[in-house]
């Protein structure tokens, strides 16, 4: 008799998909989403795996029902989602702070991070351009001081690269070009 039995139940989860996990270029297999509780990594099943590329871009609101799995013996959770549907967010339970609540926290958490990519494809493709560009655009507005600059490893884009990821809210940009910073912080830190 086996110890590493599998305890199977059923869940179903409403949140705010995030993105996808891992090498998605034609299926992807997982996806990040954000829920009341935090944020999950959710394995899809193959039957959804075709057309989800199409149906959902970052920020939709997704109801996802499945099984779920746990090992008794490591204690890890998994997720495995047998169908996904678009829906609007349940009124009493927002699954993501509003751009208010991010900016009242942000400072209990330290510094606001911009992550810029710093492997050899994204530098081909002016990654030390957009952090000088980001440098300006700081001093340029006072922010240098509530506002970080953090050099990263790979972001798994790098036909995509250069890649900026800015913090705490967890927005990726791809194929970021210089010209593009002062809006891209606008939007991000306006009202600072």
């Amino acid at each position: 008799m086996s110890k590493l039995k599998k305890v199977i139940t059923d869940f179903t989860l409403e949140g705010r998909f995030v993105s996808f996990v891992g090498d998605y270029k034609q299926k992807p297999k997982r996806l990040r989403l954000s829920t009341p509780e935090g944020e999950c990594k959710i394995k899809l099943a193959k039957k959804i795996r075709r057309n989800v590329r199409e149906l959902l871009i970052p920020g939709d609101w997704v109801e996802i029902s499945g099984e779920k799995t746990l090992k008794p013996k490591s204690g890890k959770i998994k997720l495995k989602a047998n169908r996904l549907k678009p829906t609007t967010p349940a009124k009493k339970q927002p699954t993501e702070p509003t751009t208010e609540q991010v900016r009242v926290a942000s400072p209990k958490k330290g510094k606001d991070c911009i992550m810029v990519c710093q492997k050899s494809s994204c530098r081909k493709k002016g990654s030390g351009e957009i952090c000088q560009a980001v440098n300006e655009y700081l001093a340029e507005t006072g922010l240098e001081e509530q506002v970080k600059i953090k050099g990263t490893g790979c972001m798994k884009q790098c036909k995509k690269g250069p890649c900026v990821v800015f913090m705490p809210d967890k927005s990726r940009y791809i194929k970021v070009e210089p010209q593009q910073v002062p809006q891209l912080l606008a939007k991000h830190f306006t009202g600072r």
